[in-house]
């Protein structure tokens, strides 16, 4: 069993703010630092560290090549990452002291996905497997739909959210992560989407998993002071992917993503701040859980 990333590869510019600017207004960074990101590869290597097989379908440019090195360098196989002309994807992204963030992302690479590469690395996928995707990259739609027909699970986070993508994306999706926010915005264009189980993160109260006919799973978020929210909701797609690959129910599955994030945002940085397995095992025993 696997789970196969179709997404985005950033290069991460971050910078420490007393608090998020203003319109007009200029401000001083008190730190900088640059790291490997974007959803795609935050949602990888989350998933890699919480101990799945992880294969990441994805684009870089002609100066991404440390990006790859990096995702090699956290577990994942990136024996299906293509490069073209142009620069890899990158994000600036200011993060206020209380740990809210900002983001501006500037696609890059990940515009400009090889459909004949997804095809072909998808054929090495099996029935059961984990397709997860987001809206940071091109071809979502087909690479959904040939997962599908292969037979796996296909787990959508629909964000930067976009009513075109997503409503196309859809019909191809098993499970619909969003966060408050994004599930607000897919109410108000699509009305309460038929199909797919719906997974909706709630900040301070948690995260619910609805399920069609079937009820709806709460669970509460972990008390924890924030450094830094940014790559939250991707520690968390990650991780609850990593569960349900390793067999977990999703009550388990929704509780260790909540914990992944939990600890997540207590650190700096997106993909170099995702938590461990045994990590999460630990913080999850002193929650005596």
């Amino acid at each position: 069993m696997a789970v196969w990333t179709l997404g985005s590869i950033n290069e991460d510019r971050v910078y420490s703010l007393p608090h998020l600017p203003g319109a007009g207004e200029t401000l001083a960074a008190a730190d900088h630092r640059i790291g490997l990101g974007g959803k795609g590869a935050n949602q990888s290597v989350a998933a890699a560290r919480a101990g799945a097989v992880v294969h990441h379908i994805g684009m870089i440019g002609v100066d991404g090549d440390w990006a790859v090195s990096r995702l090699a360098g956290f577990g994942v196989d990136t024996r299906h990452v293509g490069r073209t002309d142009g620069a890899t994807g990158h994000a600036m992204i200011m993060v206020a002291a209380d740990g809210e963030n900002a983001i501006v992302i500037h696609p890059g690479a990940n515009a400009a996905q090889d459909e004949a590469g997804i095809t072909a690395a998808l054929k090495a996928a099996a029935p059961g497997d984990i397709f997860l995707l987001q809206n940071e990259t091109s071809a979502q739609v087909m690479a959904a739909g040939v997962a599908r027909e292969r037979g796996l699970q296909v787990i959508y986070s629909a964000a930067p959210f976009a009513v075109e993508t997503t409503q196309a994306v859809l019909p191809h999706v098993s499970v619909l992560v969003l966060n408050e926010v994004e599930h607000a915005q897919l109410t108000a264009a699509l009305g309460r989407p038929e199909g797919p189980e719906v997974v909706v993160t709630r900040g301070a109260r948690g995260a619910t998993w609805s399920r069609p006919g079937a009820g709806t799973i709460h669970q509460p978020a972990f008390a924890v002071s924030p450094v830094d929210t940014t790559g939250a909701g991707d520690c968390f797609t990650g991780t609850l992917a990593a569960g349900l690959n390793q067999g977990l129910d999703r009550t388990a599955a929704l509780r260790r993503a909540a914990a992944a994030a939990a600890l997540q945002v207590t650190r700096a940085g997106t993909a170099d701040a995702m938590p461990t397995r045994a990590a999460v095992d630990a913080f999850l025993a002193m929650q005596g859980q």
